[in-house]
């Protein structure tokens, strides 16, 4: 399906850029594990940024109230 030889896969296994489970002598390995051979992105890296992407309006609120209370303690002095 990939077109990549058994040694190849092997190997990225071993270096963790595929996510498998070997149950007795075969690998499993989840679909989501091999999602950055056609997005581009690793699986866990994609939920990451989406994840990411719905915290950016609150990390904004909260650093624009940060930044509020210091500019009004500075003024205090």
């Amino acid at each position: 399906m990939l077109q990549l030889s058994k040694n190849t896969v092997y190997k990225l296994i071993n270096k963790g850029e595929i996510v498998a489970k070997k149950l007795g002598k075969v690998y499993r390995i989840p679909a989501e594990s091999i999602a950055y051979v056609f997005t581009g992105f690793d699986y866990d890296l994609y939920q990451a940024q989406k994840e990411d992407e719905k915290n950016l309006e609150r990390v904004g609120k909260t650093l624009r109230n940060v930044r509020k209370t210091i500019w009004k303690k500075s003024r205090s002095f």
